[in-house]
């Protein structure tokens, strides 16, 4: 496997074939939270910039999909990404369950509006 990636394309095309799709699914719910977000690669995984700064990363792995950061959000939006916190700020989606792409645009739109307040 490639360590070095230019697009996301070439991330997501170095992944199994178990995960390709799961990674496409991330990637279109990024792209609808966040239009005109623009991708790129950071820290050698698939990201994506917002007016010119990182707002959300994601990455495969062998059992599940990560998400990161984890915005901080209100008690009930705490309550909702409990089951797939994993550390401070990390979010694991394992492959064997179905994908919570709502949640994942959750993320996304506060990354977002936590950004907008500063």
């Amino acid at each position: 496997m490639t360590s070095t990636f230019t697009t996301i394309d070439d991330y997501i095309g170095s992944q199994g074939a178990e995960v390709q799709p799961v990674l496409q699914q991330v990637r279109r719910a990024i792209c609808e939270a966040a239009p005109g977000a623009e991708e790129t690669i950071s820290y050698k995984i698939p990201a994506f910039k917002l007016n010119g700064e990182e707002l959300v990363y994601f990455a495969g792995w062998k059992h599940h999909v990560s998400l990161y950061p984890v915005p901080k959000g209100d008690a009930a939006f705490r309550r909702r990404i409990d089951p797939y916190r994993a550390g401070k700020g990390t979010l694991k989606f394992p492959l064997k369950q179905p994908l919570p792409l709502d949640l994942i645009a959750s993320v996304v739109q506060q990354l977002i509006a936590e950004r907008r307040k500063g």
